[in-house]
């Protein structure tokens, strides 16, 4: 049985279909990893914002201490924005992997069904080279008949 043109265009396919998966899923980490990177910088725009209202205090600057509660307060709510964008995020990315293990699957299963194809296709060929030796050593003993009292078996000639 040889390997089919529809058997090996399936594993190219599947091995597409894998890498798209595959860059989905790095694209989606990206993001991910960007908005905690901007959840990290809202959470020091906050600490900033608590800074400047307890320098506020020392100085008596009511301007400084105005900034400082208006920079927290914005701070807070864009954290609680990107906390929500980021579970968001995770749950793609969690759905993304899933969808990555299932096509690695499919890509392997192909892959098994072609290197099993190419087993049999193996093992046929070596039955046939088989056949064809027996066959040259069957033909080479009926042209050729052995006097009676030889041992001498009908070997290739450069084997003898």
């Amino acid at each position: 049985m040889a390997v089919s043109p529809a058997m090996l265009r399936l594993l190219r396919i599947r091995e597409l279909e894998e890498e798209q998966c595959r860059t989905a899923l790095e694209m989606a980490l990206a993001e991910m990893n960007r908005l905690e990177r901007a959840l990290m910088s809202a959470g020091e725009q906050e600490r900033e914002g608590r800074r400047m209202v307890t320098r506020s205090t020392v100085t008596g600057e009511v301007w400084e201490r105005f900034a400082g509660l208006a920079e927290s307060r914005t701070a807070e709510k864009h954290s609680q924005l990107l906390a929500g964008q980021i579970e968001a995020a995770a749950g793609e990315v969690s759905a993304l992997r899933a969808q990555l293990l299932k096509k690695r699957v499919e890509r392997r299963q192909a892959e098994t069904l072609v290197e099993e194809a190419r087993a049999q296709q193996a093992i046929e060929h070596s039955r046939r080279e088989q056949q064809s030796l027996d066959d040259w050593f069957l033909n080479r003993r009926a042209a050729r008949p052995e006097p009676a009292g030889t041992a001498e078996t009908a070997l290739p000639p450069e084997s003898k």
